[in-house]
């Protein structure tokens, strides 16, 4: 090796083509923090990440070569409890991306109101490329690097983009060798077998679904007389689309990477589904609906209700002024950008925003660990009846938020969360 050769670390940028969501994020926190008229210390401390990890993972290939990996992990603030949130595999993780979606988990446990802090993690790979043994290889390092920063007290991760329960079992199982005990409730989004949640599987989307019929009844609108278009056809999407079908909703519009797709009579989801399952997890080729010429032309669809459950920033100031549907329940997470906020609100849509709409997933992954905890296994009943009593809860408060502070739901629910947060540094005396 040339002796000049040097080594230097250089942050991942974001897509050029991309908002940077960190940016998002704090737009519209610094709006909420306005109204609130938050002092310049408690804003200081809310604003920053208690701590960023990043670790080289090293992992040997199938071919016998040796890869290293980049991986974060971002602690943004653990004044409610410990720190939660996903793992998301993908060639696009940044640390500005992974930095704005710990500081979304922390709004949006607090906007639900359950006890825990803000964090995420991702590893940089391209998971669809990699075998089951290089993931479980990768999935152990990065658990092994994070030992220290894991814990059922600290942080507890679950699955994004990319990981599963499979993932989460080989997090487990890696992280109870390192404590030398079996340590459930370090992780959530497990196997049922392994200690996860009965209703974990479909209860981000259930959360979608709830907070959709929420903003219908306030709209007065009857959910068996509107439509809809479910933007991401994966976990979220389906089961959202599902859900809302089974309530009375005309699906007219899916989408997945394949294109998106429309009928105008409405869209058999289960159908849909079912096909997916069998096609390699994709709707290639699907006849129970018309594929359309643009994916994009989706966004813009006529219906009422549209749920955007892919990716962030799909939303924008370049086809907000084209958005015909009444009502936005954001599935995904940052999937508006801050910059077609003000078109939307002037259009006189109503958004029920990222931190509440789609936390029915994170109000489960907290049963999950309470259940761990308990060392007791709760019905799927009693899952899915204090999941939607917590999604009404909130949703109503954050519904009565706006009506005070005459504000869009969005910054409503910013409102309500760092009140939540700065509140409790008040109590505990400070910093």
């Amino acid at each position: 090796m040339p002796a000049t050769t040097v080594y230097k670390y250089k942050e991942p940028a974001p897509r050029v083509d991309a908002e940077n969501p960190l940016e998002s994020m704090m737009s519209r926190f610094n709006v909420a923090a306005e109204i609130l008229g938050l002092d310049e210390e408690t804003y200081e401390v809310l604003k920053a990440a208690d701590k960023q990890v990043i670790v080289h993972i090293p992992v040997t290939m199938d071919n016998g070569k040796v890869r290293v990996f980049e991986g974060y992990r971002v602690i943004h603030n653990t004044i409610l409890g410990p720190s939660k949130g996903g793992i998301r595999y993908d060639k696009n993780v940044h640390l500005d991306e992974v930095k704005a979606l710990a500081a979304w988990m922390t709004w949006k446990c607090a906007v639900v109101d359950i006890p825990y802090g803000g964090a995420k993690g991702g590893i940089i790979c391209e998971p669809t490329n990699m075998s089951a043994g290089e993931l479980e290889r990768l999935t152990r390092g990065y658990t092994l690097a994070m030992k220290d920063v894991f814990g059922p007290d600290r942080d507890i991760p679950a699955p994004d983009m990319g990981t599963g329960p499979r993932e989460m079992a080989w997090l487990m199982d890696e992280f109870s060798k390192t404590v030398g005990a079996t340590s459930p409730a370090v992780v959530t989004g497990k196997p049922l077998v392994m200690g996860g949640s009965l209703g974990r599987t479909e209860a981000t989307g259930r959360g979608v679904m709830v907070s959709a019929l929420a903003a219908l009844k306030k709209l007065q609108l009857d959910p068996k007389e509107v439509s809809a278009a479910v933007q991401g056809f994966g976990n979220v999407g389906a089961w959202a689309a599902k859900l809302l079908s089974e309530k009375g909703v005309k699906i007219k519009s899916i989408s997945d990477v394949s294109g998106a797709y429309w009928n105008e009579n409405g869209i058999d989801i289960d159908e849909a589904i079912a096909y997916k399952n069998v096609h390699a997890g994709r709707l290639d080729g699907f006849q129970g609906a018309t594929l359309m010429d643009n994916a994009s032309d989706l966004l813009t669809s006529d219906v009422d209700v549209l749920v955007p459950a892919a990716v962030e920033d799909v939303i924008t100031e370049h086809n907000a002024h084209h958005i015909k549907a009444k009502l936005i329940v954001e599935g995904a997470n940052g999937p508006t950008s801050a910059s077609a906020d003000p078109i939307i609100n002037e259009k006189g849509i109503m958004v029920v925003p990222d931190i509440l709409a789609n936390s029915g997933g994170v109000t489960v992954s907290y049963f999950e660990w309470v259940q761990n905890r308990q060392g007791f296994k709760w019905s799927e009943k009693m899952v899915t009846e204090r999941a939607d009593r917590i999604m009404n809860d909130a949703f109503e408060k954050v519904y009565a938020t706006s009506q005070k502070y005459n504000v869009p739901m969005r910054i409503a629910a910013y409102v309500v969360a760092i009140d939540k947060v700065a509140q409790t540094y008040k109590f505990r005396g400070g910093f």
